[in-house]
């Protein structure tokens, strides 16, 4: 009975791992960046067969690993001995969400050749020339407090909150390079958030704004 019992278990950590690895994943929500969609102490499941095989959008929410540096450091978690081992052991096979510190969660604006700009007379965002109205946002907030003007590099996205101005996104950390410092790589892509399971209040999926976006033309990536 006993050896039955830890073989049961034993599959369902391997089977937990596996998709972890490969098909979705939990992950924990730390900060105000994206409120209203999002908000502290969220669990969120990730879809990790975005972007590959499955094509990201304009719209998406993702979740990255930091691209350089972009967050604080951590600070450390207290924990026992005991409670750090358990902690690490079900976070690594996928039971509790991660919580590493070095990941971020924001919302795709700009895929590869994408012209964004910031703003037009209405204070819209404007992606490939076309304006978007973005029911998202957080209240009160606009578009985006700094104006830029940037172009997509090839393989990277361009990524904002929809808390705007409480948000540390792609606009800061481009130091005016044209969207080559404030772009994110592709490879670093976790995959896109799809539903918030956590707490049950906030039950929600996160669907893709698609019209938003839908006059958008497909830009020439170069």
């Amino acid at each position: 009975m006993l050896r039955e019992s830890v073989i049961v278990i034993v599959m369902a950590l391997l089977l937990s791992l596996i998709v972890k690895t490969w098909l979705v994943q939990a992950f924990y929500i730390p900060s105000e960046s994206m409120e209203n969609t999002l908000l502290v102490g969220d669990r969120v499941i990730v879809n990790k067969l975005v972007p590959s095989p499955i094509a990201l959008n304009r719209g998406d929410i993702i979740v990255f690993e930091d691209p350089d540096h972009w967050l604080p450091p951590a600070a450390p978690v207290q924990r026992s001995a005991l409670s750090s081992a358990i902690n690490s052991t079900l976070t690594f096979v996928g039971l509790l969400p991660s919580d590493e510190g070095n990941h971020l969660i924001k919302r795709v604006i700009g895929l590869p050749g994408d012209h964004v700009v910031c703003c037009n007379m209405q204070k819209q965002l404007m992606v490939n020339g076309v304006p978007l109205s973005e029911p998202y946002i957080f209240p009160g907030d606009e578009p985006s407090q700094e104006p830029f003007n940037i172009i997509v590099p090839a393989g990277r996205v361009w990524v904002m909150g929809d808390h705007r101005s409480d948000s540390a996104d792609s606009r800061p950390h481009d130091e005016n390079s044209g969207g080559v410092k404030g772009s994110v790589p592709e490879s670093l892509i976790v995959g896109r958030a799809i539903t918030v399971v956590w707490p049950i209040q906030h039950w929600a999926w996160l669907s893709n704004p698609s019209q938003t976006f839908a006059k958008v033309p497909t830009a020439t990536v170069k």
